[in-house]
């Protein structure tokens, strides 16, 4: 029993009840930010405002811990002293440094809300470098907002107050072996504890929780930002934000050759439904009929399914991918929102009205939908897809039936087709994205499916095969649908995965994802194989002319079925260059400078022509890729993707 005596409880209550005391006061912080703001974000009962308030606690445990680790850390260190009042001093001053910062941030955003639109982030850094009227804007600031500071100033007392309810008694350890021993295991588990409330969860199928999460639970996007904190969001963006205001063209030369704004004048009289596939992990690699032409010796197919459809269909063999992971796939091919070396969709700009499929098909009447078997949230999509107007989700909840789960993601792909081909077209016209989830790590297909597929060269080649398999299953369904006539079906990646072949090693083609345009109606003319460039944000602007959406669009893709022609510009990024295809070159970019100039048929990217060649051609190229960068950022940073 001595051994237990040395176990530090009090120290962990008194600890606890520290780190409480600041969740409670960013409660406090949040409400008087929504108080604050609440003719800019509109909040329709007590209720709403509530269920907000408890989502952001996920986001308040993170913005806590971190500023509060090295506080945590010196509180369960065991170096004996811990007790005395010298030492606890020293943390009451940590505590409130930190805190106070960190908590100031909060209440910066009661003001600078109104003007960025947007929590605060670490943006602010690279709009601050430029202004020299920083100290005065923040008098002003003060003077004309009295209230602000008062709150501050009254709920730090209050805080300091409440601190000092509760204090340790001084006590010298005894045993110091049963001392130290509960010491290590506190700070183990603490440690572990500390890891998950930072990433936001221990879900092994959810990336660590970013800004655009907040929307997850939220009936408007705005609502976002009283999920969210302003510690959180700093933390979250710091050293990661590479988005900056350039200029290297005048307005003019962007016009005249970016064409950032399209309109298009198809007349459709019954508006086709629109189902969107993007298949997670589908490189073009594993599909043959974007192979036909690319002489790879010994080359097989794991998609026989689609390679039959793609008979069928209107398809595109030279399609690259606009980003590198899940989201980026999503913000491309559904808002034409590519992402460079940092994404757009954790960036501190993805909340914002965005034009996109889904507002155009929402202002058209559509009924619109996002379809994904992994528990909801995932991946950022309920987020996001909240952000673009989604009216519907459906994810693993609404599916609810756990026994079809794979255990590691998602539910498998096959049963959760068969319930996306059932449950759309209760409402129509309709548009609905599904998100696959199968084709990807750990690389399993259902036992009761094993022996039933290829192993292939590599472990993607048989789950691939299964969600081909679980997409024939889905047409199966979908084909006895009173909708199926009249629908178009696009089918492409989000990225790519597992390479086998050298030819799609090039890191050029790290981006190849196959794009098809299906529908059964003859009348879309949806046939035949076009080896123009394409990429993920053209499926948004040809899908608007499709539907006969007349009104101007905001895009820097283009339809790929338009009698109106505007030159290929392919975009995407490394995470540590620009790559831009234009003309009979690919261009690479540093966000400063063009660092590399390939033949379009280079797509290894072997033989560097920037030194070598100077012509018109690559002299208006370099200008084009910095034109578009260049209007990219505007557009981001300045909030005008509607």
């Amino acid at each position: 029993m001595k051994f237990f005596k040395e176990f530090r409880k009090e120290e962990m209550l008194v600890l606890c009840y520290r780190l409480f005391l600041a969740f409670v006061f960013y409660q406090i912080a949040r409400l008087l930010f929504w108080f604050f703001n609440k003719d800019l974000i509109k909040v329709d009962s007590v209720a709403d405002y509530l269920s907000l308030a408890y989502h952001g606690v996920a986001f308040d445990l993170t913005a806590i811990l971190y500023v509060n680790a090295l506080f945590i850390f010196l509180s369960l260190i065991p170096i004996v002293i811990n007790t005395k009042s010298g030492f606890q001093k020293f943390l009451i001053w940590l505590y409130f440094i930190t805190n106070g910062i960190a908590y100031a941030m909060n209440f910066g955003d009661f003001i600078y809300y109104k003007f960025s639109q947007g929590r605060l982030t670490s943006a602010a850094f690279q709009v601050a470098q430029h202004e020299t009227n920083i100290l005065k804007v923040f008098t002003v600031s003060t003077k004309e907002h009295p209230f602000v500071i008062f709150w501050f100033v009254f709920l730090m007392f209050a805080w300091v107050f409440l601190y000092k309810r509760f204090k340790i008694n001084y006590k010298k350890p005894v045993k110091l072996i049963p001392y130290f021993i509960w010491s290590v295991v506190i700070l183990c588990i603490s440690t572990v504890l500390i890891v998950g409330g930072i990433r936001g969860d221990f879900k092994h199928s959810t990336r660590p929780i970013n800004l655009v999460d907040a929307n997850k639970f939220v009936k408007t996007p705005l609502q976002g930002n009283i999920v969210l904190n302003s510690t959180f969001s700093f933390f979250r963006t710091l050293g990661t934000n590479n988005f900056k205001i350039v200029h290297f063209v005048d307005q003019k030369f962007i016009d005249e050759n970016i064409n950032t704004y399209k309109t298009y004048d198809r007349q459709v009289q019954d508006k086709p439904n629109v189902v969107i596939f993007i298949v997670e992990s589908f490189g073009r690699e594993y599909s043959g009929a974007f192979n036909k032409d690319k002489n790879i010796k010994d080359y097989v197919s794991y998609t026989p399914f689609i390679d039959s459809l793609a008979n069928e269909s209107l398809i595109f063999p030279n399609t690259f991918a606009n980003g590198r992971q899940s989201i980026h796939g999503m913000s491309s091919i559904l808002a034409g929102i590519p992402s460079l070396m940092d994404a757009f969709t954790s960036s501190p700009y993805s909340n914002q009205k965005i034009q996109s499929i889904v507002s155009v098909c929402n202002d058209l009447g559509y009924d619109t939908s996002f379809y994904h078997g992994a528990p909801n949230g995932s991946m950022g999509f309920l987020g996001f897809g909240n952000i673009l107007g989604f009216k519907h989700y459906y994810g693993k909840d609404e599916y609810n039936h756990n026994e079809d789960f794979d255990g590691m993601w998602s539910i498998w792909d096959e049963p959760f087709l068969q319930y996306f081909a059932k449950n759309v077209g209760k409402t129509k016209p309709f548009m609905a994205t599904v998100f696959t989830a199968s084709s990807h790590h750990p690389f399993k297909i259902p036992a009761k499916y094993n022996g039933k597929f290829k192993k292939g060269k590599i472990e993607m080649h048989e789950p691939m095969q299964y969600t081909d398999y679980a997409i024939k299953e889905y047409f199966e369904t979908a084909k006895k649908q009173p909708w199926f006539k009249n629908t178009i079906f696009v089918f492409t990646g989000d990225h790519t995965n597992q390479v086998y072949y050298p030819e799609y090693e090039k890191a050029m083609n790290r981006f190849a994802v196959p794009l098809i345009f299906y529908s059964p109606n003859p009348d879309y003319q949806l046939k035949g194989v076009n080896d123009e460039l394409a990429q993920q944000i053209d499926i948004y602007p040809t899908l608007a002319d499709l539907i006969g959406y007349n009104k101007k669009i905001r895009s820097w893709g283009r339809s790929l079925v338009s009698e109106k022609k505007y030159q290929p510009l392919i975009v995407n990024s490394d995470g540590t260059s620009e790559q831009f295809i234009y003309g009979n070159y690919i261009y690479r970019f540093d966000g400063k400078n063009i660092i590399g100039i390939y033949d379009k048929n280079d797509l290894g990217f072997e033989n560097n022509l920037n030194d070598k060649i100077k012509s018109p051609e690559t002299e208006k190229g370099k200008q084009i890729a910095k034109a578009w960068y260049q209007d990219y950022m505007n557009r981001v940073i300045n909030r005008k993707l509607n």
